[in-house]
């Protein structure tokens, strides 16, 4: 069985939280799991009047520890916590993490205008890695990297309102390792309660016959009950997912 990468793209240490169990069962299927977020969350009060780098290094340990808890690996780049801005030069650094990590499936933030989905780091961060996908396949953008051009399903997290096709993620054997990371981050930083967590999964889970699941937008992929996101069919309706080429 051919090892797959899927890289998960997100604003702030936490964000996981929504995806854990996604994770864990991509990892339980053999691959590699990337976890990137864009910011280190030095905004957050939840330390207090702490200055914000102190703050950042405190979070950067929190990513650390939410990458062992998941066993994946993680990486953080520099933007600014609540000033991500979704333009040009944002996608062209994230396109160089692309050709570097060369992922076959991207995870994460939709247009979704739920509470939480809203914030505009989450936006901004969808718009960067969706961006980044197509920029990652120009040489002359990620030079001296190789172009990467194999490819890249996406998948988003999914907002009430979403008209976009939903593929599911059966969670149930990753239960207890969600519970793990969200009491984790409830012990540091306040967030994550346990009733929460557990009425989102078996909610999300409802409409397909599971006990919990976690739901996401399938851009370009068939939708669905999975047991993991990657490798995952081109949708049958729609337009096709773009071919390989160079550009």
């Amino acid at each position: 069985m051919e090892r797959k990468t899927l890289l998960v793209g997100l604003a702030h240490p936490d964000d996981e939280v929504g995806a854990a169990g996604t994770i864990l069962a991509q990892k339980a299927r053999g691959d590699r799991v990337v976890v990137v977020w864009l910011t280190r969350g030095e905004m957050t009060e939840a330390f207090g009047p702490l200055p914000a780098e102190q703050v950042a290094a405190r979070r950067e340990e929190h990513g650390r520890r939410a990458g062992e808890i998941l066993g994946v690996e993680t990486r953080f780049l520099d933007f600014s916590d609540c000033r991500v801005q979704a333009d040009a030069e944002s996608a062209w650094r994230v396109a160089r993490l692309l050709a570097d990590i060369r992922p076959d499936g991207l995870l994460t933030w939709g247009d979704a205008w739920g509470r939480g989905m809203r914030h505009p780091d989450h936006q901004a961060s969808g718009k960067i890695f969706r961006d980044a996908i197509t920029l990652a396949r120009i040489a002359k953008v990620v030079a001296p990297a190789q172009p990467h051009r194999a490819l890249v399903p996406v998948f988003t997290y999914r907002g009430a309102y979403s008209s976009i096709p939903a593929v599911a993620v059966d969670v149930e054997p990753y239960v207890d390792t969600i519970h793990e990371l969200a009491r984790f981050y409830r012990e540091s930083i306040g967030f994550g309660e346990r009733e929460w967590v557990e009425r989102r999964l078996r909610h999300a889970a409802e409409p397909y016959g599971l006990r919990y699941a976690e739901v996401f937008d399938a851009w370009e992929t068939r939708p669905g009950t999975v047991s993991h996101l990657i490798p995952a069919e081109p949708a049958d309706a729609g337009e096709p997912m773009h071919p390989e080429r160079a550009q």
